[in-house]
């Protein structure tokens, strides 16, 4: 399968699962759990994940990275891969009772027992899911992640609607991780019995080195529901948490899907020992032109939004929004900064350069929730973004070399098209109805009228990323005749 046709599978994915994620967390959100509960399955799944992040061993990119691969570097690392699940499994379940302790929560304890018995599923998926990656057969991961994200809103919803609060969510984690596992198995079998425990010199040294980056890593993006929980209250952590995940949701929705492609596509760059350079303007080009205005959108509509959405319980979520998804549109515009170290073996210096940006991280949220709450914490999250351009911009410059003037291009570019997409909604707020006033029929349509803004700025501009967006679409406006007659595409 070629990239496009990879990238298409990958957005259907997530289009579908985030469809799925939504719908239920909007059901969930709104009728059946308060910010209590969802902050105390919050402050659990923040603390599984962060030991979870080991849950990989670095074996997806282990294996998209090898130029190849037989049978028998398979069965090693689907032995690595059970090891390691019985290591997390025993690890959350060992820190169920104290951080119940330390929090004051008894129910966190059930919580997280029950959330660690998840990742006994992990095998399953998986070497599966990495072989899928490598041979870019994305059409495979669609069907396992929309798979779990079916089985997830199932076990939820009819939990949630039976009375059992936080553990509902749970009981959720669970159900998807055997369904992922299950689906993957069916469409790319690994065995993991016997284990294959010769030869694991190079998966352990590669998936070490991976490991420790990503909990470095984790220490910074999975601890804000911890320590919020931790300095603020439930109720706050329960808003902080929905933002956050809203905020994500959109992000993945917008353009996350296509990164799962990145890995194995700049592999087979690099493996072809042509420059990457180009291929990572493109790669910004695209992210910023797309997940800048969304995100910036979804900032400036943000008390609607929430409103329409979770109600009137869940307003404090606005302003946290707000700062969140401004968060995550700087950060798009530095994007696979993990993934093309890694690929490159920069992995010690890109180690160096995560442990500093965690310590900002945790900092900075830790400063902002004790000066302000929630709101602190939120606008700690801007500020690091700011710290996070600063720590890695050299580094990824040094070593994919691209040119920092076309770089700095594609910005000005992408902003000036930002700019254009929220335009209408601004004057809509000025002219005729403010945020907190404003209709669902007026937000969509000042919505409309903002893709149709942007468009018309990204021609005007000549974006970099027009030609790919069009291509992309292509599908779709081959069947409108008036789209087909008066945009080209290349």
């Amino acid at each position: 399968m070629g990239v496009r046709a990879a990238a298409v599978w990958a957005i259907a994915s997530q289009y579908a699962g985030f469809v799925i994620q939504f719908a239920t967390s909007v059901v969930i959100s709104r009728f059946f759990l308060d910010p209590d509960e969802v902050g105390l399955f919050s402050i659990a799944l923040a603390a599984a994940l962060l030991v979870a992040v080991l849950q990989d061993f670095g074996l997806s990119r282990y294996i998209s990275g090898l130029p190849r691969l037989d049978r028998g570097e398979v069965a090693r690392c689907s032995s690595v891969a059970f090891l390691f699940s019985l290591v997390i499994t025993a690890i959350i379940a060992a820190l169920a009772w104290p951080l119940a302790l330390a929090y004051g929560l008894p129910d966190l304890a059930p919580l997280l027992l029950i959330i660690a018995g998840s990742y006994l599923f992990l095998p399953l998926a998986v070497v599966p899911l990495a072989l899928m990656a490598r041979a870019m057969r994305f059409q495979y991961h669609f069907a396992v992640n929309v798979g779990g994200a079916a089985a997830h809103a199932c076990v939820a919803l009819t939990l949630a609607w039976m009375g059992l609060s936080s553990f509902a969510l749970a009981w959720a984690t669970l159900a998807a991780g055997l369904a992922k596992g299950a689906i993957a198995q069916a469409l790319e079998p690994s065995r993991i019995f016997p284990l294959r425990l010769d030869g694991l010199r190079p998966v352990l040294g590669f998936g070490g080195k991976a490991s420790a980056l990503y909990l470095t890593g984790a220490l910074g993006s999975r601890t804000p529901d911890l320590v919020v929980g931790k300095l603020v209250t439930l109720t706050a952590v329960g808003l902080f948490s929905r933002a956050t995940s809203l905020a994500e949701q959109v992000r993945v929705l917008i353009a996350g899907a296509i990164g799962s492609v990145f890995y194995p596509a700049f592999a087979r760059i690099r493996d072809a020992g042509q420059p990457l350079g180009p291929a990572y303007l493109r790669v910004c080009a695209g992210y910023t032109a797309v997940v800048w205005p969304g995100m910036a959108g979804l900032a400036l509509a943000a008390w609607p939004v929430v409103m329409t959405l979770y109600g009137e319980d869940w307003i404090g979520t606005a302003p946290l929004l707000s700062m969140i998804a401004l968060q995550a549109a700087l950060l798009s515009a530095l994007p696979l900064v993990s993934e093309l170290p890694i690929l490159l073996g920069r992995m010690n210096r890109l180690l160096v350069l995560n442990i500093c940006e965690t310590l900002v991280s945790i900092g900075l949220l830790v400063g902002g929730s004790l000066l302000a709450g929630a709101w602190g914490a939120a606008a700690s999250r801007m500020v690091y973004a700011l710290a996070f351009m600063a720590i890695y911009l050299r580094f990824m410059h040094r070593i994919v070399g691209f040119p920092m003037r076309s770089w700095c291009t594609i910005l000005a570019k992408s902003g000036a098209a930002t700019l254009a997409a929220l335009a209408p909604l601004a004057l809509t707020y000025l002219l005729w109805a403010g945020p907190r006033e404003i209709g669902t029929i007026t937000l969509m349509l000042a919505v409309i009228a903002g893709v149709a803004c942007w468009l018309a700025a990204l021609f005007a501009m000549r974006h970099p990323a027009l030609g790919d967006l069009l291509r992309m679409a292509a599908p779709v406006l081959a069947r409108i005749p008036v789209a087909r007659r008066m945009v080209p595409v290349p």
